[in-house]
């Protein structure tokens, strides 16, 4: 069997959601507003945290980090993603793949560990509430938000190097709508055994411990809040982890299905939708589910409303 050429490639063809033209348009609208919503929902959050000193408490901090990577998350995607449809110029260039490439393992790294921090938050707030001013003092808040960023931001850089590194065949088709690692070792010629083991190993690292560490901290808040006797102290117990539980549960499942397994097992139409679901669905989420349901918020909301009407 011949073998294909291998080159350094300088730029890709990013193939889309469909190539059906019938669902170009709804596709592009739906995928518009979507994003447009996540813009704003998590945007409310920023300025509503930022602006009640009330509300500078480490739930809410960690919840505003949240809210900037899923803007920034997003945003390193969906607008792209846009332009496809607008102009029909599916090209990216080499550079802006690797760097899409980084941001998007990078965001999902920072996002998995905010919400591991956000889960010993609320194992400390109920269980351990005598002593929560102590271990979850603004200080050791903005301490574990800071230690979310670098991690996030140190973790992709093996992996990014490797790639950069490979050859790719004859077609520079990636089948996916952005930079995914999956997509991009398919089309590879060069031996990528690397970048899997790199994968395995730095993403389980961070996904399984900081998976566990959420699971163990809920294990015990569920044990906690089934001890208090009255059905009313229960109800309120839970409802304060009940969203975080939602989010991350959506998170995890998603991100599962997609990355702990090998890049041979690939099968486009059936990553795309996962795609989507982690990538619109939880930043979308996310504002819906945190803040909409919770009493403090809303009252930030209407005092944000207050001084916009004055």
């Amino acid at each position: 069997m011949q073998r294909k050429a291998e080159y350094n490639a300088t730029e890709f063809s990013i193939l889309g959601l469909s190539e059906t033209p019938e669902l170009q348009l709804p596709i592009f609208v739906t995928v518009l507003l979507l994003y447009i919503l996540i813009i704003l929902g998590n945007f409310a959050i920023i300025v509503v945290i930022w602006g009640n000193p009330h509300l500078h408490c480490p739930m809410y901090i960690l919840l505003l980090n949240l809210s900037l990577v899923d803007i920034a998350y997003t945003s390193n995607i969906l607008p792209k993603l846009l332009n496809i449809f607008l102009t029909k110029r599916k090209m990216i260039s080499f550079v802006a793949c690797m760097v899409q490439l980084y941001f998007f393992i990078a965001l999902a790294s920072i996002e998995v560990t905010l919400l591991a921090a956000m889960a010993y938050d609320r194992f400390i707030a109920i269980c351990q509430p005598l002593r929560y001013t102590s271990l979850m003092s603004l200080k050791h808040c903005t301490g574990l938000a800071i230690s979310a960023w670098i991690i996030g931001l140190m973790d992709p850089t093996a992996h990014v190097s490797l790639v950069s590194k490979l050859s790719f065949c004859a077609s520079h088709h990636i089948d996916h709508f952005f930079c995914d690692l999956a997509p991009l070792l398919k089309i590879s010629c060069s031996d990528t055994s690397k970048v899997e083991m790199m994968n395995y190993i730095v993403g389980s690292l961070l996904t399984l411990s900081t998976f566990f560490l959420t699971l163990i901290s809920y294990v015990l808040i569920i044990f906690t809040i089934l001890k208090i006797k009255s059905v009313e102290g229960r109800y309120k117990a839970f409802s304060t982890c009940s969203s975080h539980l939602t989010c991350i549960s959506i998170f995890y499942v998603t991100i599962m299905c997609l990355y702990m397994r090998p890049a041979s097992s690939y099968y486009p139409e059936q990553d795309k939708f996962f795609s989507l679901l982690y990538i619109v669905l939880v930043p979308l989420l996310n504002p819906i589910i945190y803040s909409l349901k919770n009493n403090d918020f809303k009252d930030g909301l209407q005092k944000i409303r207050h001084k916009l009407t004055l």
